[in-house]
């Protein structure tokens, strides 16, 4: 996926549970319903937290992935 695939982005490297769900709360209401956020991060915990917080919340996890040391996540903000 490439930075026109997606229509923000959040750089969570080097954060540490809560952090990056924190961030990708305030960062999500920034996006349009409907728009695509990429996240990348490098706490492991993301692979569990920020799918309940798509799940919880209403937004869609449409890719999940983990290159090396990093997590990418593609989010479809929910009406929400």
């Amino acid at each position: 996926m490439t930075a026109s695939d997606y229509d923000a982005e959040l750089d969570a490297r080097g954060l540490f549970c809560p952090e990056p769900v924190m961030m990708l709360h305030n960062r999500i209401n920034e996006v349009e319903p409907g728009c695509l956020l990429r996240v990348v991060a490098t706490d492991p915990s993301t692979t569990r937290d920020i799918p309940r917080f798509c799940q919880f919340l209403g937004h869609e996890l449409v890719q999940e992935e983990e290159l090396g040391d990093e997590f990418v996540f593609v989010i479809r903000r929910g009406d929400g």
